[in-house]
């Protein structure tokens, strides 16, 4: 369970919540450019959460170094790899700022740009999504399939979730209090944060190139980030196996029919044995379509019925459990 929040007597404006796995290339810059912004807040208290999530690669000899050095920096290591989404929940579930800022560690999200979310949050908005108005040295295909993956989230959710937004995105405290009674273990938190509700504003910006290193969300990965986000937000694939199943049976009454006129009231058989096997064999195949798709719920049924932690936690940085 998260853990409760408890009376502050000067709790920090904002925190900035960095989920982290093998990004040592990437880190003693990303440190430098977050620090950087205490001198832009105006006098506001900042505090950098960083999310260990299980790096094998000296990330986290590197964080608790930062941590030594900088009061503000704080961190949290996982016992082992859980996966982003688990690790930007630990990051929601321990921060203790008025505003809860989520950006990556790869540096294709600008930090220069959160003083400005920070700014459209204080005019009244709980939710500053950074929307992506160009995504510079990604390829073709990549934009292409986040372009139509939006596009398809859109149409079969019924949560209105940003279009071409990723997690990168300023939240107030009473936002970030109801996503931690939600512990769903499928996590969607692009669309868990709509879902919630609350007034929220776009802030249109330019995506840079990953400053070092290579992704962490390599095709398959993708895919199975993509069937996750359908499957907690959308029944449509069910209501398709509905549709696809009165379909096939439509035409197989049809079929019959056909059939039976054509051997009672005419010379005319249908011949031969290949159709009937091409037939059973389509069918089959769409059964197992239905059947996968009823299997992913309910393995989603299952997975949530064990009730196990979302993550676990083996040492922390300047940071009290």
């Amino acid at each position: 369970m998260p853990p409760t929040s408890s009376p502050r007597s000067s709790p920090p404006t904002l925190s900035i919540v960095v989920p982290i796995f093998n990004e040592v290339e990437c880190f003693p810059k990303l440190l430098e450019r977050l620090l950087v912004l205490a001198g832009r807040l105006e006098g506001c208290e900042l505090e950098i959460l960083f999310v260990n999530d299980g790096s094998t690669d000296g990330t986290g000899a590197l964080l608790d170094a930062a941590a030594a050095m900088h009061p503000a920096v704080k961190v949290l290591h996982f016992s082992r790899n859980f996966g982003h989404q688990a690790a930007l929940t630990a990051g929601l579930d321990h921060a203790e700022g008025d505003f809860v800022c989520i950006i990556d560690a790869d540096l294709q999200d600008p930090p220069e740009i959160i003083p400005d979310l920070l700014g459209r949050a204080r005019e009244g908005f709980d939710i500053v999504y950074a929307q992506r108005r160009s995504r510079t040295g990604e390829s073709w295909f990549k934009k292409a399939t986040a372009a139509l993956f939006y596009r398809l989230l859109s149409a079969v959710c019924r949560v209105p979730i940003p279009m071409d937004t990723g997690d990168f995105r300023l939240v107030s405290r009473r936002l970030v209090l109801a996503l931690r009674s939600m512990r769903e273990p499928h996590r969607f938190i692009r669309g868990m944060v709509p879902w919630v509700g609350f007034r929220s504003v776009a802030f249109p910006y330019d995506r840079q190139e990953r400053f070092a290193g290579t992704t962490k969300y390599p095709l398959m990965k993708m895919i199975r980030f993509a069937a996750d986000a359908v499957l907690s937000f959308s029944n449509v694939p069910l209501r398709i196996s509905t549709f696809i199943g009165l379909g096939m049976t439509c035409l197989s009454a049809l079929g019959i029919l056909v059939m039976l006129y054509l051997r009672l009231f005419t010379v005319y058989t249908v011949p031969g044995i290949s159709a009937v096997i091409c037939l059973i064999l389509g069918v089959g195949g769409v059964q197992f379509i239905i059947l996968g798709m009823l299997g992913e719920y309910v393995g989603r049924i299952f997975e949530q019925g064990k009730n196990r932690p979302l993550y676990v936690v083996a040492a922390t940085a300047n940071l009290k459990l």
